[in-house]
């Protein structure tokens, strides 16, 4: 059974812990590839957060559930609002950097998923097996899907991408890079989209958020009752998810298609080639950084095109073998991203910083 709740967490000793915590979920989950649930793992507070969720949902409504889940989702928040178009730009922009940092992050939390799976029994093997290979046919099997932006399929993608954040190994992000709906539902949250046409990103935002709540809820109590179960053989799993996530990242990949990443570049292109509006008529409708030279040379390499047909080059990837350099370069990244997240989980050792079990 999972140990009685100890809602230390709720504490004034605890609280910015709780909202640093919310923050690294957050961003992690603005990063197609990593997991919030490894971030809450790292800083010791993944049972409490699975916890207070299951009691809530379940109408156990504590005081102590509801303060850490407020200074919590505070973090999420902030960190969503204030970091999504940074997020964007540097996946965009820096990829392979950002993938080998959180590469790192996201296997940091490995050795305490492997304590929790001891001893290495078949069933717990297997489970671990499921978990990779899970994470392998999500990778290999599903990339380039794309979705309409329809009310009931963005419920859908909400729930899985929110069911997924809160599973150490598994971005939200990522299914939402993988289904097509990384840019339009994580654009939508950006502040500068929210103040230039807060109905259209409501539009997708509410559908979303209605998912997200509905899929966390259900998830969160599947995962209480499997882990008081089945605890080595439910952490092994996990540990396969975490493990199997790496698929996704590497080897690196690039944007075939740079320019067409950001969605106010690519909508601006889209202005030009689809619309036909000129030059000048596109700088002062999307900025003035947008140079003449690349306008008319992005205009010519994509005449003829349709919306749709930017949209799904804009989602195109190709894989590359990094120089020596730049193979160095990554292992370093990767030493800091895995040395951080050991650094987050023993700031969070103790009884608190235990996961269920």
């Amino acid at each position: 059974m999972l140990p009685a709740m100890t809602i230390s967490h709720a504490s004034a000793a605890s609280r910015p812990r709780t909202f640093l915590g919310g923050v690294l979920m957050g961003l992690a989950n603005l990063v197609p590839g990593i997991s919030g649930g490894t971030m809450i793992l790292a800083v010791g507070l993944y049972d409490a957060f699975i916890g207070s969720i299951a009691d809530i949902t379940r109408l156990r409504i504590t005081r102590a559930s509801l303060l850490f889940l407020t200074v919590l989702l505070s973090g999420v928040a902030i960190s969503l609002v204030t970091l999504s178009g940074v997020a964007v730009s540097l996946v965009s922009s820096h990829r392979w950097v950002m993938y080998s940092l959180f590469i790192g992050l996201t296997l940091g939390g490995a050795p305490e998923l492997w304590r929790l799976a001891r001893p290495a029994r078949p069933a717990t093997l297997l489970a671990f097996a499921a978990g990779v290979g899970g994470m392998a046919a999500l990778a290999w099997g599903l990339s380039g899907t794309q979705l309409p932006s329809q009310p009931l399929v963005l419920a859908l993608v909400g729930a899985a991408a929110a069911s997924s954040m809160i599973l150490p190994g598994i971005s939200g992000s990522y299914v939402l890079l993988i289904l097509g709906m990384y840019d339009t539902v994580i654009g939508s949250l950006s502040a500068s989209r929210l103040g230039e046409d807060y109905r259209a990103s409501l539009a997708i935002i509410v559908p979303v958020g209605i998912g997200a709540v509905l899929g966390i809820a259900l998830l969160a109590n599947l995962l209480r009752a499997l882990l008081s179960r089945w605890s080595a053989p439910s952490h092994a799993l996990l540990l396969g998810l975490l493990c199997g996530s790496v698929f996704g990242l590497y080897p690196f990949q690039e944007a075939v298609h740079p320019e067409l990443v950001r969605r106010e570049t690519r909508k601006a292109i889209e202005a030009r080639v689809v619309e036909g509006k000129t030059i000048a008529e596109v700088r002062a409708e999307f900025g003035e950084d947008l140079t003449p030279e690349d306008l008319e040379r992005w205009g010519e390499k994509w005449t003829g095109k349709s919306a749709g047909d930017l949209k799904a080059a804009s989602l195109e990837l190709e894989r590359f073998a990094p120089g020596a350099g730049r193979v160095a370069a990554a292992l370093a990244l990767f030493a800091l991203g895995f040395g951080a997240t050991l650094l987050l989980g023993r700031g969070g050792g103790g009884p608190e910083g235990s996961g269920p079990g």
